[in-house]
This record gives C-alpha cells, structure tokens and sequence, in this order.
C-alpha cells in the first residue's frame, strides 16, 4: 500500500537512522540499569547472610541457655564445651531434654542455612577458646559462625567480620 505525502509515495515504515536512534536510546537505558540490577542483587545477598548469621547465633545462644538452665540432658554436653553445641548439626538433629522419659529432642533449626556468598552450608566457626579475629576453628565448641566469602561489602566492611 503506499501513502501519497506531497506527491511522493512512500511505503509505511520506519526508516534505518529511527530505528538506530531508538536502538541506541535502548542501549544507553539498560546500561544504566545494570550497575543497578547488580547492586540490587549484593543487597539482597547481604540481607539474607545477616539474616541467616543472626539465625544461627540465636540458635547457639538458645543452646547455650538451655544447657546453663540444665533443660539439656548432662549426656547430651560435653566436657570442656562450656554448654556450647559441639558441632552446628547439634542445632538441627536437637538433644534430649533433660528428665525427660519420652526421649523428646529440643531443636533450635530447622535446617543449616546456606551461605549466600558461596552457596553452601560451610561455615566458619569460632570456638570460645578461639581469638575474635582467628581464622582458624579451634574445634572445643561452636561459639560463633561467619561466612568463608572473601569479599567486601557494599558499606567496605569484610564479609567475614561480620
């Protein structure tokens, strides 16, 4: 079909230099709204590893005041562990509560979160005989847990220290 304009026929369409500008105005919006995308995503991560740190260390501190209260059976601590889990898995199969025949376990997680820096359930554990900044686990108890990431967050702190 072709359209009379001031005498010329011209096809309906869009020409090769419209079609290029809007290109490029497409080009120049998304590349705007990466760097955003992406700051967007390491927030949402950052929220969820805080999340799942403070999960886990509510869950140690919970422990650690069931056993101080005596509500954890003797067998179920260990000697030299200051009432502390030895092990995060102690948290999710639970321990036998103290006088109790039914053999009913106490459990403070559902589940060992996953890391969402390095997409896995190893964390790094510090023991309480362990230094504040000891990158290594002493292995006498689970005093607190913190993500093996190595990288930097968005406010410049290390992941780690969290």
């Amino acid at each position: 079909m072709k359209v009379e304009v001031g005498g010329w026929g011209l096809e309906p369409g869009y020409t090769f230099v419209e079609l290029l500008v809007v290109s490029t105005i497409v080009l120049i919006l998304a590349s705007a709204v990466m760097p955003l995308a992406k700051v967007t995503a390491t927030r949402t991560r950052e929220a969820e590893l805080r999340r799942d740190l403070r999960d886990m260390r509510t869950a140690i501190d919970n422990f650690k005041d069931a056993a101080d209260l005596q509500r954890i059976s003797p067998l179920e601590l260990r000697a030299g562990y200051e009432n502390y889990p030895a092990e995060l898995d102690q948290l999710v199969e639970g321990v036998t509560a103290n006088n109790d025949a039914t053999g009913k376990k106490i459990k403070f997680l559902r589940r060992i979160p996953i890391d969402p820096m390095t997409h896995s359930t190893e964390w790094g554990k510090r023991s309480s005989q362990d230094k504040p900044d000891s990158t290594r686990w002493g292995g006498q108890n689970v005093f607190d847990v913190y993500t093996t990431f190595d990288g930097k967050a968005l406010d410049g702190t290390k992941y780690k220290d969290w």
